[in-house]
Formats: C-alpha cells, sequence, structure tokens
C-alpha cells in the first residue's frame, strides 16, 4: 500500500491488479432471497429495501442486454477493464445450472475481467463454490458477504436470519476454494453502539477476508426500519458519531484488507434519514481530515484487537 494512502482503496487495488482503471458493471440478476420468498421468511432484513438494495440498478432487461446497454453508455467510456457485479438480492440462490446461465449472459465482452458475486453465507456450498471456481482461470472472482455485525441478537432483531457461525463455516469453505471474500458490515444498527463494532472488528479479524464495505445505517421508505424511526423507536446515529467508529475500524482492522466502501449510498427518492447520508464528501472528506490531523492509517492498531 502506498504511504500516501490513508487506507487500501478498491481502486488501488483493481489498478495495481489490472494495470489500469477497472469499473463495476451492477447487474439485476433477476434473484430472490430467502429471507423474502418465504423460506426462512417473507420480510428480509429490517433495512432492506423491496428492490433488494439494488435501487439504483433494478432492471427489466435480460442479464445479456443490460451488459450491452452499459457498453452502448457513456459510463463504458471511463474505463477499459470491467467487473460483471451481480448485486441486488441473493446471487448464489438457485440451481447451479441457472447461476451458470446467468452469470454467462454478463461475461459477454473481452473488456470484462472479472465477476463479483453478492450473496448469503447461508446460501454456499461446495457445489456453487465449484462453479465459482471454474471461472477463475479467467476472471478475478470474488463473492460478498452480508455479515453487518456479529452480534447474534442484533442479527435476530435486524431479521438478518442467519447466525455468526453459519457466516464463519461459509468463510472456511471460500477460504478452501481459494476464492476471494468481501465483507460487508453496518454502523448504526438498532441497540448498537461503540462496543458492537469493537466486537464485529474483532470477529472479522478472526476469519481470513480480502475485502470489507463498511456501510452507514439508513432509512428508507418501505422497510422495517422505515416503520421503527416513524413509530420513534429508532434514530439514526449523528455524522460525527459515524466517522468516530469508521476511524476505529479502519485503524483495527487488517492493513491488507482492500477496503471497497466506507458509506452506503442511499436512494435520495427513498431516503427518510439521516440526511447527511446524502452528502457523500462530507464522509469523505471527514474521515481524510481526522485520519490525517491524527496521522491515522488503516491496521495500524490491528494487533491491539481484542482475543486476536
Amino acid at each position: 500500500m502506498e504511504k500516501k494512502e490513508r487506507y487500501y482503496h478498491l481502486n488501488q487495488f483493481l489498478k495495481n491488479k489490472f494495470g489500469q482503471r477497472t469499473l463495476k458493471i451492477c447487474i439485476d440478476g433477476g434473484f430472490t432471497c430467502p429471507n423474502r420468498d418465504g423460506t426462512i421468511s417473507q420480510h428480509g432484513c429490517l433495512f432492506c429495501s423491496e428492490k433488494g438494495s439494488g435501487e439504483h440498478i433494478c432492471s427489466s432487461e435480460n442479464i445479456t442486454k443490460q451488459v450491452e446497454n452499459y457498453f452502448s453508455s457513456y459510463k463504458s467510456q471511463r474505463a477499459n477493464r470491467f467487473i460483471a457485479y451481480f448485486q441486488n438480492f441473493t446471487n448464489t440462490y438457485d440451481s447451479v445450472p441457472n447461476l451458470k446461465s446467468k452469470y454467462d449472459a454478463a461475461l459477454i465482452d473481452n473488456r470484462i475481467v472479472g465477476l463479483a458475486i453478492a450473496t448469503r453465507p447461508d446460501c454456499i456450498n461446495a457445489e456453487v463454490l465449484e462453479l465459482l471456481k471454474s471461472y477463475q482461470n479467467n476472471y478475478y472472482v470474488w463473492v460478498e458477504l452480508g455479515l453487518q455485525t456479529s452480534n447474534d441478537a442484533t442479527a435476530k432483531r435486524i431479521n438478518r436470519g442467519y447466525l455468526c457461525s453459519q457466516f464463519t463455516k461459509a468463510v472456511k469453505l471460500l477460504n478452501q476454494f481459494e476464492i476471494d471474500i468481501v465483507v460487508h458490515i453496518m454502523v448504526g444498527l438498532p441497540g448498537e453502539d461503540f462496543n458492537d463494532i469493537i466486537h464485529t472488528v474483532d470477529f472479522l479479524n478472526q476469519h481470513i477476508i480480502q475485502g470489507l464495505k463498511i456501510h452507514s445505517t439508513y432509512v428508507v421508505k418501505h422497510t422495517g426500519l422505515a416503520n421503527l424511526y416513524e413509530n420513534g423507536d429508532y434514530s439514526p446515529i449523528s455524522l460525527e458519531t459515524y466517522l468516530n467508529n469508521l476511524t476505529y475500524i479502519l485503524t483495527h482492522i487488517s492493513p491488507n484488507i482492500v477496503i471497497h466502501r466506507i458509506s452506503g449510498d442511499a436512494p435520495k427518492d427513498l431516503l427518510l434519514a439521516p440526511s447527511w447520508n446524502l452528502h457523500k464528501k462530507w464522509i469523505l472528506n471527514g474521515l481524510e481530515k481526522r485520519m490525517k490531523e491524527k496521522n491515522l492509517y488503516q491496521g495500524m492498531n490491528w494487533n491491539k484487537c481484542e482475543n486476536f
């Protein structure tokens, strides 16, 4: 990691890996989720929108057409290397033949050099990973897992639908198949405080993962969290609190983990709170300012994590 960077940025990692700027093509694979179709629940996670956290990309177009449309747009002029990113809902929740058909439908251009799959730990098995492994000769493959928190009580509160032990099992299986893992965690979940962040970071440091997405908890319309917020039973954290937590996470997580994101992007037309979430520069600049002023770097306190 270059010394001038305070943390290990995804764009830096991808440029090092592919020799040039590399961007993601966000794809709606037409999947559902066991936490929505009645297998586990019909309500989804408390914070998850009707579109499975894919408000920016949900499309009625077939997968190939989505990719073709991307390459026909101005977006494709910003880079020469791309990663096909199956983002919303649970993108391993289907039969292996159907998964292969969907993944193949996206890999239609020789500028695509990677395949990223967002899913749940309880939808990972050896058969699915055999399929993903088969792409590694030609593509960089990673799997994203939405952990959110290491607190099983919080997980129950937000209706996550699986235990942390299942996350650990999935990570170990992915490690066996040598497939990179990107984990999502959230700051400001209902009932959580700074101690929960400490324990979640400690929990992550006991697993072999390659990437991390850090999200602020925001409230969007038509979610269980929106109901809590509107009833006065949930208050979003302040920007200052988020930056304090974010700084702790970065300075205590392994310096070798690639930071894919430091905040979630809420759709303006659906966001209820907090309003500061709409100002990404406030987060980016606020983080950079405090890390520079205090001379902080990713992983500088990594070996001080509790029980590590």
